[in-house]
């Protein structure tokens, strides 16, 4: 049996850290959003406005979960130890996690407090509610575009952006409550919109809460199709079965690969397996893949998740029959194998 670990990857291609080049954009949105909480809270105990302090309330949890994103894009570009070989990439996807976390907690403190104010309701200053919401919508939507360009490619820097984009939004519903409630005197509707706006912003975060959560559970991330990936290594020529493949994600940024590729011929050698991880990187967005190749001689029990989701080929009777046909074919025409190489054990 011939057995060959082939790991691909590009040395002459770098990939960026999780949030690298966005620590400008991280360091004034902290700044912005700190010096707004303090602003917005203080006049909305002033005004006794929910909706002003439950905004203020939000925008702490924003300060603390860019506090982590930040934080984890720094420690992604540590280098790789003995200890922990991929470096601290995994950072990024812990952080993405807790920020979708955080802002799920926020939105229902908001929306308990809501509640309270609904069923005992006072009276709001509407027009101070309105002046210092404003201002957030401000503050928010600029943090949220200084996050836009690194957003499409790590789910750490969305969740930053989403955040900031919610906030956005949340002191848009405020400015109108308190224009509202000044013109009308519907004290009310400040907790109400409160609670519509929870709503928005838990259906928004939604998604990444469970991106990151399939990430930290070693899931396939959602960038990369596993049946099409099986696909295109059971294409490959040479290969008669593709088994535990396994596809995660090192980083919000970066997705690692390992699978088992049957080739009774042999190995194909380093220009062959290069093609296949080339073609990984660039058209599954697999940026770290290894390879085991095999003649399938043997069942190879010592691997446990052998018949999983990878799993790509013939049952036991039609994987015996194309080795046999395949060991058979070698032995009219190759004399180097002896006779019993002919009858390989059955996977």
């Amino acid at each position: 049996m011939s057995l060959h670990h082939h790991h691909g990857h590009d040395h002459g291609h770098h990939h960026p850290a999780p949030g690298a080049g966005n620590g400008r954009a991280f360091a004034i949105a902290i700044g912005l959003n700190t010096a707004f909480v303090a602003i917005e809270f203080f006049y909305g105990f002033i005004a006794n406005s929910t909706a002003l302090m439950a905004d203020a309330g939000h925008n702490l949890s924003d300060v603390l979960g860019l506090g982590l994103a930040w934080g984890a894009a720094l420690l992604t570009k540590s280098a790789p130890t003995r200890r922990f070989t991929y470096g601290l990439r995994g950072t990024s996807i812990l952080a993405a996690l807790a920020n979708a976390l955080l802002l799920m907690v926020a939105s229902g403190a908001i929306a308990l407090e809501a509640v309270q104010r609904i069923l005992h309701p006072a009276a709001v200053e509407g027009g101070t509610v309105s002046i210092v919401a404003a201002i957030g919508v401000l503050v928010n939507g600029f943090s949220a575009w200084l996050f836009v360009a690194g957003s499409k490619g790590d789910i750490n820097v969305r969740g930053a952006y989403q955040h900031m984009a919610a906030d956005a939004v949340l002191s848009l519903g405020v400015v109108v409550s308190g224009l509202v409630v000044k013109y009308t005197g519907w004290a009310w509707l400040d907790p109400a919109v409160s609670l519509l706006l929870v709503v928005t912003i838990v259906v928004g975060t939604w998604s990444l809460l469970k991106e990151s959560l399939q990430m930290v559970l070693a899931g396939v991330p959602a960038s990369v199709d596993a049946s099409e990936v099986t696909a295109y290594l059971a294409e490959q020529p040479g290969v008669t079965e593709v088994h535990d493949l396994h596809i995660w994600a090192m980083s919000t940024t970066e997705t690692a690969l390992t699978a088992h590729l049957v080739m009774p011929g042999g190995y194909p050698g380093d220009a062959a397996l290069d093609a296949i991880v080339g073609k990984l990187r660039k058209d599954f967005s697999v940026h770290h893949t290894t390879l085991q190749v095999e003649q399938g001689t043997t069942r190879h029990d010592s691997c446990a998740l052998h018949d999983g989701l990878g799993a790509h080929g013939h049952d036991d009777h039609d994987h015996d029959h194309d080795h046999d046909h395949d060991h058979d074919h070698k032995h009219d025409h190759d004399h180097k194998h002896d006779h019993d190489h002919a009858h390989p054990h059955a996977h």
